[in-house]
C-alpha cells in the first residue's frame, strides 16, 4: 500500500467560514461520513482541518520569523488526509469522494519512497 496525500484547497481565508451556517454543517457532516468510511475500510492514516492561511508562521532556514502563509496565493491549503491506497487509481477514486463530502478540489500527490 502507498501513503497519498489528498489536500483540500479554499479561494480565500478559512477564517470566513460560518460554523452555524446550514451549508457548512451540511459539509461537515459529509466530511465526518467520509472520514468513518476510511476507518472502516482501513485507508484511514490521519487526517485534520487547518486553522486560518493568515494565522501561519513561516519559519526560514536562519530561523527567522516572517507572519501569514508562505505562499502569496488566493488559495490556500485548508485540510488534508493521509490515506493508504493500493494504487493511483485508488487514490483517485477515495479523493472524488473527498471532493464531494467537502465541496472543494482536492490534489492528490504520493509520498516520496514509499
Amino acid at each position: 500500500m502507498t501513503e497519498y496525500l489528498l489536500s483540500v484547497w479554499h479561494d480565500g481565508d478559512v477564517d470566513t467560514i460560518n460554523v452555524s451556517d446550514e451549508d457548512t454543517q451540511r459539509m461537515y457532516a459529509q466530511v465526518d461520513a467520509f472520514n468513518t468510511k476510511l476507518q472502516s475500510d482501513g485507508k484511514w492514516v490521519f487526517a485534520g482541518g487547518l486553522t486560518a492561511a493568515s494565522s501561519a508562521t513561516v519559519v526560514s532556514p536562519g530561523g527567522e520569523l516572517t507572519d501569514g502563509p508562505f505562499a502569496e496565493s488566493k488559495e490556500q491549503i485548508g485540510g488534508f488526509w493521509v490515506i493508504q491506497a493500493s494504487d493511483l487509481d485508488e487514490a483517485l477514486a477515495l479523493a472524488r469522494e473527498a471532493a464531494k463530502a467537502c465541496e472543494g478540489k482536492v490534489e492528490v500527490r504520493a509520498f516520496q519512497g514509499v
